[in-house]
């Protein structure tokens, strides 16, 4: 079982290389793609979100090969973000990999730590708590509700931050009431 994992790993790797060099190959300045090179992290900000957007449909129309190709799609725009920011000795695809390892080790303790855990609930707060600390915030507990809603304010788009705060609501169970004047107060902000 073991060898065969690791044959699969090995073949995963093999496969991200060929990706990796095929998008070093396209902003080559030496015969690579002109539409490739003069990209930016910014000029490719659309496509990212485009590529979220489908892997969502994807995933609800529960077509499988739709889900590959668009997480391949959503794969491209990490790589080819890496290698733009590589180029300017900002951080590689290597920090991306690690940055994210290393954040799932730490957010998931009862997997790789000594916490023990009994419920979906707990591994939930522990996460929220262990991403508090690691941005210097306060518990989440104790954030005021403006603080946890300005959030995501600042970091999605208004219809998903609308989403985002609904599901928020129903996991504090607050009354429709007391999130109303919140959010008329939220969406002033």
């Amino acid at each position: 079982m073991e060898t065969n994992q690791t044959q699969k790993n090995a073949e995963t790797l093999a496969a991200l290389q060929k990706l990796i060099d095929v998008v070093v190959k396209l902003r080559s300045p030496d015969g690579g793609c002109p539409w490739d090179l003069v990209q930016t992290p910014q000029t490719l900000t659309p496509y990212v979100i485009e590529e979220a957007y489908e892997i969502v449909d994807a995933i609800k129309s529960g077509d499988q090969d739709a889900i590959a190709e668009e997480l391949g799609d959503l794969l491209l725009q990490v790589v080819l973000q890496a290698q733009i920011a590589s180029e300017y000795g900002q951080f590689s695809l290597k920090e991306v990999a690690e940055g994210i390892s290393q954040k799932l080790i730490r957010r998931h303790p009862h997997v790789f730590g000594d916490v023990s855990v009994q419920s979906v609930d707990e591994v939930r707060q522990n996460w929220e708590e262990i991403k508090a600390a690691e941005k210097g915030e306060p518990s989440p507990d104790s954030q005021k509700l403006s603080h946890k809603l300005s959030r995501y304010a600042r970091k999605l788009p208004p219809l998903i931050a609308t989403m985002k705060i609904s599901q928020k609501q129903r996991l504090l169970d607050l009354n429709g009431k007391i999130l109303m004047g919140c959010g008329t107060s939220f969406m002033r902000n």
